[in-house]
């Protein structure tokens, strides 16, 4: 995945040498394809609620991580996990009534169509899953996606990723399409031109004799910088994929369970009907699942044929934790705190008024803030995004940042944020840009 503000050997040498001791055993152990976030690369070894706590008792407030979505360590997942351990872990060959009772749960958050549900382990494997499918029901192999996606790691998968870089290649019967861009768009011109290089898309498959078989997108385009409205603007490009006989599927590995505030899933803000809807990350707020949920009448006929098996996935345990995830997101209404939160934090991030903040967007608790060189020229200035993240790190924020030109702060924190924990976020950006 790009990684727009990594460690790299140039940082080396201003470590200590514990931490340089600690980097040189990873490396010989785990070899040259993982990354570290950050300049000065964390050593994290607790985590409770919106804060993480180093090595040396140092604490750090999230502002980042998604897959801990109800805080990190949350008693309720906590306690649901260790009692569903201490009974039975098995798999969905097996009658459980646990599995079922979360599957139930979990679909009926969903719009009435969409009411089965298939487990997986990852979003990776959920993706995957959705390929195999689409290609069964219309025959076809052509995949959309945009420009700098993120959907996966499996080989399939990797091939309509772009955000993993030039040097895996995007498969053959693959088209990539820019996202929509709010910012430099109006929302009319944001809405007709992505339809139409869906459209274009979808022409150019069938003039290389590739039938399309699926449009995939994050509802809120998390790679590709974060774009969230206005509210509507994918339907021209999901009628484009669905007058094509290709299935739409919503990725809502990132957006999803309520992270938007406005509504439980990102596609509900679209008035759009997926037809897989693909769940991942913050499922377990931590313990490893995801899945697809998806209308009856596009696994009709490949269940019977195909079958599906995952030994992992949808197992007991992880029925357990996201059942907990489930009612804990009720019970809390971390939802509506998503949106108050969210929405008193972009007020917050609008009134530092720096000539660098270019436009502050986003829904609920995810929000991007495009850092540029020129306010009237729009034009992108990533180091200075790098030293952004970087002064954050130093005073004990975590975000991080995405975007085709890497000049986009990411902030996606816990739904347990609080109103102080973005005024504490807010102060910081602003000392930051100060001192820059």
């Amino acid at each position: 995945m790009s990684m727009v503000n990594a460690f790299s050997r140039a940082d080396f040498e201003r470590l200590d040498e514990t931490e340089r001791a600690l980097i040189a055993r990873r490396e010989k152990v785990l070899g040259p394809a993982y990354r570290l976030f950050y300049e000065k690369p964390l050593h994290l070894v607790r985590g409770e609620g919106v804060f993480l706590y180093d090595a040396a008792g140092e604490k750090y407030l999230d502002a980042y991580n998604n897959v801990a979505s109800l805080g990190h360590c949350h008693p309720r997942v906590v306690e649901a996990i260790t009692r569903q351990t201490a009974v039975l872990n098995t798999h969905t060959r097996y009658l459980h009534e646990g599995i079922i009772d979360y599957a139930e749960t979990l679909t009926a958050t969903f719009p009435e169509a969409l009411s089965q549900a298939m487990f997986t382990c990852t979003g990776s494997e959920a993706n995957d899953l959705a390929v195999r499918i689409a290609r069964h029901v219309t025959g076809g192999t052509g995949i959309i996606a945009t420009e700098l996606a993120y959907h996966g790691l499996t080989s399939a998968v990797a091939e309509f990723s772009p955000s993993l870089g030039e040097s895996v290649t995007l498969g053959p019967h693959v088209r990539t399409v820019p996202a929509p861009d709010s910012y430099r768009h109006s929302p009319d011109e944001m809405m007709e031109k992505f339809g139409r290089d869906v459209a274009a898309a979808i022409a150019d498959l069938k003039r290389h004799g590739i039938k399309p078989a699926m449009l995939i997108t994050d509802t809120i385009f998390s790679s590709d910088g974060i774009f969230a409205g206005p509210k509507g603007f994918l339907k021209p490009a999901v009628d484009a994929i669905h007058a094509a006989g290709g299935l739409f599927v919503a990725d809502e590995v990132q957006p999803g369970f309520g992270r938007t505030g406005e509504a439980k899933w990102g596609f509900e803000r679209h008035d759009v009907a997926p037809d897989m809807v693909t769940i991942g990350k913050p499922m377990g707020n931590g313990y490893p699942m995801a899945g697809i949920v998806l209308r009856p009448e596009v696994i009709a006929d490949f269940g019977p044929r195909a079958r599906y098996f995952n030994t992992f996935g949808g197992n007991p345990i992880a029925a357990a934790a996201g059942k907990a995830v489930l009612d804990t997101i009720r019970i809390e209404g971390l939802q509506q705190n998503a949106l108050d939160v969210g929405q008193y934090l972009m007020d917050g991030l609008r009134s530092l008024s720096h000539a660098s903040i270019g436009d502050v967007r986003g829904s609920g608790l995810f929000i991007g803030v495009e850092i540029v060189a020129d306010p009237a020229a729009k034009s992108p200035d990533a180091a200075l995004t790098t030293r952004i993240v970087n002064g954050l790190r130093e005073r004990r924020i975590l975000i991080s940042a995405s975007g085709p030109n890497a000049n986009v702060l990411k902030i996606r924190p816990p739904l347990v944020f609080s109103r102080e924990n973005a005024d504490t976020l807010v102060d910081a950006l602003g000392d930051v840009l100060k001192g820059l």
